[in-house]
């Protein structure tokens, strides 16, 4: 079942600065927030961490593009990254 739901323009500009990607839809992101930040998953000190890079956009935008990379291939094994240091 789908229902509309009314919020105010600030919150909706929030949700917006929350979105992983910008094709993400609000049903997913508002999934997203709700499965993480599930108490009975967390300890207070972890939900206050998540809550923290949840908030910020630019951590959201980052982890979008890693995830984006991974995806594409491009990233370096553990194996690469030993043989570069040593």
């Amino acid at each position: 079942m789908v229902t509309t739901i009314q919020i105010e323009e600030k919150l909706k500009e929030k949700l917006d600065q929350l979105k992983i990607h910008h094709r993400e839809s609000y049903n997913e992101l508002i999934t997203r927030l709700v499965n993480t930040s599930a108490p009975s998953k967390f300890d207070r000190e972890s939900l206050v961490e998540t809550i923290e890079i949840l908030s910020d956009p630019e951590a959201m935008r980052e982890i979008a593009r890693g995830i984006e990379d991974f995806n594409k291939g491009k990233f370096k094994s553990l194996r690469q990254i030993r043989k570069e240091l040593s």
